[in-house]
């Protein structure tokens, strides 16, 4: 990750997705630019947050004219690392989650490559998943340390996925995605991001308990 990352916001990052999304909803409808407050009222947000979020990465747009829509989404696309490049995920678990994960078509879309799928299950190990044959997790590390891996997917029950992150350590992934409802204990340097479904789903519920 590169030194000036950390002193950037995990919200900035996200709203960056956000941002492009919509930039590249309204150039394929032939839309050509696009002010910060127009673009800020689609998103939800000020027009000083737009601002200030794109002023991490430089200067863009001009004063009376906006935002040039297929530039800037040019430049974000260059600072989420998906402008022509595409990275090589492995994906650990072949279960009910991890074989949707699998088929999300929007990862390829992105740039990301499920190159590798582990599974600890002897029923699933062997088995095709979308040409792609599952191997023994035994195997993960020897396999992503020569293959050069560059992300790594948790989907695997919570009492084995710590083991699974040492695992990943040790092979040298640098990115993990974990969709494991556990706090992972793993180097700072590696870089880390948890997707808990049903904490997700505790903070509709709980919106949704102060409707009643």
């Amino acid at each position: 990750m590169r030194s000036f990352s950390k002193f950037i916001p995990q919200t900035t990052i996200y709203r960056l997705s956000l941002y492009l999304r919509e930039l590249e909803r309204l150039n394929s409808k032939g839309l050509t630019h696009i002010s910060s407050k127009v673009l800020s009222k689609k998103m939800g947000v000020t027009d000083a947050q737009v601002r200030r979020d794109l002023s991490y990465f430089g200067k863009f747009g001009k004063s009376r004219v906006g935002y040039n829509i297929e530039k800037l989404a040019k430049k974000i696309r260059q600072i989420l690392g998906i402008d022509n490049k595409t990275w090589k995920v492995a994906l650990i678990g072949a279960g009910n989650l991890g074989r949707a994960l699998f088929s999300y078509k929007g990862f390829r879309e992105r740039g990301f490559l499920i190159k590798a799928v582990f599974d600890s299950d002897p029923l699933k190990i062997g088995k095709d998943l979308g040409g792609i044959r599952v191997k023994d997790v035994k195997d993960l590390v020897p396999t992503l340390k020569k293959g050069k891996f560059d992300i790594a997917i948790i989907a695997v029950p919570q009492e084995s996925a710590q083991e699974v992150a040492k695992a990943l350590v040790k092979a040298r992934i640098r990115a993990i995605l974990n969709f494991a409802p556990l706090r992972l204990d793993i180097p700072q340097k590696t870089i880390l991001r948890n997707v808990d479904l049903s904490m997700e789903l505790e903070s509709l519920s709980f919106y949704l308990s102060k409707l009643r």
